[in-house]
């Protein structure tokens, strides 16, 4: 997957660890640092790991689709759905299904840590996966899993594509597809307000 449009985050991995009480994945750390937070053809967005401003709208972190896994866990039934203590369920991404993928934390080492499916359309609700974050991005975008672990099918044989939050955002204000950059008919440039939201 290019990373034409990715950006470096520039991560304060030590404020990270210490929002989160736990050391982050090796390949989460190295996609941040190639890629940054953003999306993928569309239609799965990789997580930051603490909250940033954004030039439209604020991007996704960690923080929400951790507390909606959480109440998923419990909507579904805790230990019934996932026998596990949701306290070790911590969110990474989502996608357009809507689903939201999760590491398990219970390894003290964080590069052993499984992918937990939390799905929207999905039976069963959780599922786990025993690779990590990289590892499980590739197998699904490549279409190497017997069942499809997630609600939706977003791979068609096109090239993975990703867009960093910044462009994706960039291009929207400007009228464009925040997915391909192409003219997008339907909408309309966007000015930023003058008080609109200042540096990140």
């Amino acid at each position: 997957m290019p990373s034409d449009h990715g950006a470096d985050e520039q991560v304060d991995w030590a404020a990270a660890e210490a929002r989160w009480g736990v050391r982050f994945p090796a390949d989460y750390r190295d996609f941040m640092a190639r890629y940054g937070g953003g999306s993928v053809n569309g239609e799965a967005v990789v997580l930051l790991p603490l909250p940033r401003r954004g030039v439209r709208w604020q991007p996704g972190d960690l923080a929400e689709e951790t507390a909606n896994v959480r109440l998923a866990w419990r909507a579904e039934g805790g230990r019934d759905a996932l026998d596990v203590d949701p306290e070790h369920l911590l969110a990474w991404g989502v996608t357009a299904g809507p689903d939201i993928l999760c590491w398990l934390t219970t390894d003290p080492d964080p590069d052993r840590w499984p992918v937990v499916v939390c799905g929207r359309h999905t039976s069963p609700t959780f599922s786990v996966h025993p690779y990590g974050m990289a590892a499980f991005l590739h197998r699904l975008l490549a279409d190497e899993f017997d069942d499809p672990p997630v609600s939706l099918v977003f791979w068609d044989g096109t090239p993975a594509r990703f867009v960093h939050w910044r462009e994706e955002q960039r291009r929207y204000v400007a009228g464009l597809d925040p997915v391909t950059g192409e003219p997008d008919p339907y909408a309309q440039p966007r000015h930023r307000p003058a008080d609109g939201p200042g540096p990140e």
